[in-house]
């Protein structure tokens, strides 16, 4: 079974390093708000209109209080300093970029969750979250229009011995007409995020509503899993293998989608997309299993080769983005490629972000409209 390396697979992870969205940062703004991500009645972390954070930690007896942001605190640290209160307080040292992004707190070495912030599955533990608002944040805002549903469903799986998880996003007036078939498209999370990431971080089904409800897309169903079929430490990235999974999703999930839910179930129906690792993920799999999916994005997860694809006339669309401070000419290169040769590809690049959900969320935008259209 194939094994892929450490440095293969941070190829598809870390695009990224950027750690503020500026230099030369102007005066900070006395307008914060608390984070709209916020836990109930919680006042801090605070976000101002510029993007910069405060942040207010309740530690009395520490020595030592430090907020890291991004995945695994790939965007730095913010000391915060110490009040006669017991509070300790500090503000990022540069403006955030646009979106989602997690972090957590160092208190004298050992690190903790905010209990101002809600708390989200990445960084293969539960991080807290900031929202930095975007200018364009309207596409995934929570509107008064019909609404799906994301449920969540277990299914059996002998190649693992055990039950598995998987989040269904149906569509608005899914189980009002129930002569109505959908297509499908099974779309994957990143390293260290699950099955929760994609709607909790993403807000993928608030993207699906608000496009359908402006008439921009055909309606479909999402499936979201776990991507890992043992359990990985951090750091534990060079033992995966996509074989197992491939099972899980080709040979275990899909069945069950299909049985349980009004689909259309064939491969020109059928679409699979992922971010980051779940675009490797995506990447294989499509390659390996071309009678399975007609669609296939990555999102930040790499790039298809026109060398790579066996039976052009099986693949209906080839999507790849990133964030422009990730690698947009690789990106946009590999379409060409793809193009030149005679498929439908599609590049996108998110503007002044990285490898981050901002970067995904714009993704899935444009890539929603693209998929099942004929």
């Amino acid at each position: 079974m194939k094994q892929y390396s450490i440095v293969t697979l941070l190829v598809f992870i870390l695009w990224s390093g950027v750690s503020f969205a500026q230099t030369n940062q102007p005066s900070v703004t006395e307008d914060f708000k608390p984070s709209t991500v916020n836990q109930p009645g919680q006042e801090y972390p605070q976000v101002n209109s510029q993007g910069y954070v405060r942040f207010q930690i309740l530690a009395p007896e520490a020595k030592s209080v430090v907020v890291s942001l991004g995945l695994g605190g790939a965007k730095g640290g913010t000391a915060l300093a110490k009040s006669e209160d017991g509070y300790w307080r500090g503000t990022t040292a540069g403006v955030m970029d646009e979106g989602f992004h997690y972090y957590h707190v160092t208190v004298d070495g050992g690190v903790f969750n905010d209990p101002g912030a809600l708390n989200f599955y990445g960084s293969t533990r539960w991080e807290s979250g900031i929202e930095i608002p975007a200018h364009d944040q309207d596409f995934y805002a929570l509107k008064n229009v019909p609404h799906g549903n994301v449920q969540q469903i277990l299914f059996p799986s002998k190649s693992t011995n055990t039950s598995r998880k998987a989040f269904v996003y149906t569509p608005p007036g899914y189980h009002k007409d129930k002569s109505k078939q959908y297509p499908v498209l099974y779309l994957q999370h990143g390293w260290g995020e699950d099955e929760t990431a994609w709607s909790n971080q993403g807000r993928v089904n608030l993207i699906m509503d608000n496009l359908i409800a402006e008439g921009k897309i055909k309606p479909f169903i999402i499936v979201m899993t776990y991507g890992m079929t043992n359990e990985v430490k951090y750091g534990g990235l060079a033992s995966f293998k996509i074989e197992p999974f491939q099972t899980v999703l080709v040979e275990e999930l899909i069945p069950y989608v299909d049985l349980n839910f009004r689909t259309i179930s064939n491969q020109a129906n059928r679409a699979m997309a992922g971010l980051s690792m779940g675009g490797m993920e995506t990447h294989s799999i499509t390659l390996n299993k071309p009678d399975v999916f007609s669609y296939y994005a990555l999102l930040s997860g790499g790039i298809y080769k026109p060398e790579e694809i066996k039976d052009k006339s099986k693949v209906k669309l080839v999507f790849i983005s990133c964030g422009s401070r990730e690698r947009p000419e690789s990106v946009q290169n590999a379409v060409k490629s793809l193009k030149d040769t005679g498929y439908n590809a599609v590049s996108y690049v998110s503007e002044n972000t990285g490898h981050e959900f901002q970067t995904w969320r714009r993704s899935f935008k444009e890539l929603a409209p693209l998929l099942f259209k004929d």
